[in-house]
This record gives structure tokens, sequence and C-alpha cells, in this order.
């Protein structure tokens, strides 16, 4: 390997990064170390001020290039965070940036690139496609192009994480790290492992688009054939050729993630801690849930919070849906005047509040004998969504719980 992740760099790094970075001190977690049996710590990175960690290497890698690399302009590829950080450091440095990012990009994040006065072209479906084409725009117009993650001076500079973590919890033992293309994890699990070669540093990967786990298996850099996850930050095919040494060397488990898990684990972050983390940041909360320890002291970083307020509603919806504290169901009953007052009294009896009501004439072709009526509740988790069913069939209207429409 290339001896370019060196203390001495990092150490550089960690000061040069301080005049773009604010300070995201550990959280100690109480719920979640209930949860686990362990002490778990948040390092809030979604807290910075571009809302993602990824300020850190791009204005370190910045700060590495010479005048004329840096006049020439600079142009990019990024789902988002990664977008806003090239942007908003080539701000700083008064110098012209071009941002490549998927059509699939939530909103806000085009917009927050483009504040910071960036040129952003929207092209392709995933990551791989927008850095094939800004790859190409470079080589074609001279632009100095710096890499989201499989670029080791970008890696130095978010490595600069593992430095704050150690000076605040010298004692760590766990270290959970999300990987996309593996830039975040390598810094810190590369530094974490100078600073002590006995910790454990967890990559976490999204379930669908894990593809450093298969790299890692195949002992070489592979292609998967998609990304199909709502973790869009770390929806990567192909992990970094130049760091994926230092990730095989560092790393020491990858655990993956289903989509529903991060959609528990953001209402898990808003309800005990007031923070909204994107999902790919919160990976590594969802990750607490798997491991084995107890007992240890464990640092979950969460690498961003750019979810734009749509996603942000429908993850809040599904996360209700999940957990039973809303719910559907259809029910039978007569075309008579009082009927739909009997099944509300029901439910209300249950303490069931009604959001939602749909009554449909026509689902036989007897409307005496049945017409359908749809309600959409809210309750205060499974145990009680089966007690209302229970109560509505025990009164004879043979409920049928059906997927929400909301």
């Amino acid at each position: 390997m290339e001896d370019k992740l060196t203390l001495k760099k990092f150490e550089e790094a960690s000061e040069i990064v301080k005049k773009v970075t604010l300070n995201t001190n550990l959280i100690y977690s109480d719920y979640f170390s209930d949860q686990t049996g362990n002490q778990v710590y948040i390092k809030p990175e979604n807290m910075q001020f571009t809302g993602a960690y990824k300020v850190r290497g791009s204005y370190y890698k910045i700060s590495t290039l010479s005048d004329e690399e840096r006049e020439r302009g600079l142009i990019t590829a990024s789902a988002g965070n990664h977008a806003q950080g090239v942007a908003y450091a080539a701000k700083i440095f008064g110098v012209k940036a071009t941002v490549v990012m998927p059509t699939v990009t939530p909103l806000m994040k085009v917009n927050r690139t483009k504040s910071y006065g960036a040129d952003v072209i929207l092209y392709g479906d995933v990551y791989d496609d927008a850095c094939n084409y800004a790859l190409n725009l470079a080589q074609k117009e001279g632009y100095t192009f710096i890499h989201p993650f499989d670029d080791l001076d970008v890696a130095t500079g978010q490595g600069t994480i593992a430095m704050e973590i150690f000076k605040e919890l010298p004692t760590v033992d766990y270290i959970l790290v999300p990987i996309g293309g593996g830039g975040l994890a390598t810094g810190v699990s590369t530094l974490a492992k100078m600073l002590n070669p006995r910790i454990k540093v967890i990559g976490v990967e999204p379930e669908n688009a894990a593809c450093m786990k298969a790299s890692l298996k195949a002992g070489e850099v592979i292609t998967l054939p998609s990304a199909n996850t709502i973790a869009d930050g770390t929806a990567v095919k192909t992990p970094g050729t130049k760091i994926f040494p230092y990730i095989k060397e560092n790393i020491d488990d990858i655990i993956t993630i289903k989509d529903e898990e991060l959609i528990d684990a953001f209402l898990d972050m808003v309800e005990n801690h007031k923070l909204v983390a994107e999902n790919s940041g919160l990976l590594t909360i969802a990750a607490l849930k798997h491991l084995k320890c107890t007992d240890k002291k464990i640092v979950s970083i969460i690498s961003g919070g750019n979810m734009d307020i749509i996603t942000m509603s429908s993850t809040l919806q599904h996360g209700l849906i999940q957990r039973g504290r809303v719910f559907t169901v259809s029910v039978l009953l007569p075309d008579k005047p009082g009927e739909l007052v009997k099944v509300a009294n029901k439910i209300a009896e249950q303490q069931g509040n009604v959001i939602k009501l749909e009554h449909n004439q026509f689902v036989s072709v007897n409307r005496n004998a049945a017409v359908e009526l749809k309600v959409t509740l809210e309750c205060f988790g499974h145990n009680h969504k089966e007690q209302i069913l229970k109560a509505l069939n025990k009164a004879g209207y043979n409920p049928k719980e059906i997927a929400p429409s909301l």
C-alpha cells in the first residue's frame, strides 16, 4: 500500500479541518445503552454546517492542491453530502466547482449544493452513473476531479473524526462507521488502529448496496448489478480501489442493514434524541442491535442529516405503520343509518383514534347486505391494535387488516 495515510498526515488534517467544522461532541445515549447492554455514544456529524462529515475530506483535499489545480476549476460526483462539502470548500477557497448528482438526489441536497455557488448537473440513476459522467467532463474541460471516497487525502480528512473520538473517549472499544464507497471507513479505521490496535471498527452497509462486503468476500473490488436502497448516501455499486487495501487491513467486520431497520432507527433517534439523521447516517444506529458484545464502550458515527421533508414524512408514516401505531381495517356492514356510529363507538371504547374513513357502497350489488368501511386509526402499538381487532371481531364485524393509504 502507498504509505500516505500516516499519523502525521492525520494530525495535520485534524488542525486544517477545524477551519470548516463544528464541534460534534459525543452524546451518551441512555436509550440505546439500555437497549443493547453497552455504553453507547453518538458522534453527531449530522450537526456539521453542511449537514454531514464530508466537508472534512473535501476541504482537506482541496487544501493539498496546487494553485494551478484549484484554478482549473473543481468537479466531483456525489449523491449529495460530498457535493455540499466540495461546494462549500470551493467557496471558501474562491474557486469554481461543478457537481454531478444522480437524478434521484433529494431536492434539499441539490438546492443546498447550489446555494454554495456550485454548478449542479443531474445525471444517472445512481452515484456510479454520475461519477462516470463527471470523469468524462473533467477530461474534456480540464477540471480537477475530487473523488468522494477513492482518494487517500479525502480519506485522511474523514479520518479526523477518529481523532476527535479518541480525545473524548480514549477507552472506546468499538466504532461503528457507515460504508458507501469506503472513504470514511478507511480514514476512521486506519487512524483508530494506529491509536489503539485492539479497537474494533465495524463497517455498516445497506443490505441492497453492500458493495464492500461483497468485495471483501471476493478478495477484490467488484461491482454490484444494482444499489437499490433508501440509504441514498451509501447507494454505491463499486467501492474504491485505492482505499480497498486499507479496508481489508483495518475493518474488523461488516454488518448489513435492511431498509426497514433504518425506518425504525429514524423513529428511535427522533423520539429519544430529537435528532434528524438521514438513512445512511442511521446505519450505525440500526447496527447496534446486531452486536453480540455487552458492557462495551461503543461509538456510532451518524454521518449525515440531510433528509428532505418528503422523505422524512414518508419515513415517519412507514415507521408508525411498522410499529403498529397506525393501521387500517376493513369491515362489512349493512347500509343502514347508525351502523357507522356503532363501529366508531366500538373503536372509541378501546381507546382507538380514527383518523380516516372510507365508505364504499359499491362493494356488493346488494347494498342492504353489505357496504365496505375502511377505517384508518391510531393506537399505542401492536398489542393495542390486536385488542381493537378482537373487539371488532367479537362485535361480529369480521375485521380484515389492510395496507393503509395515508
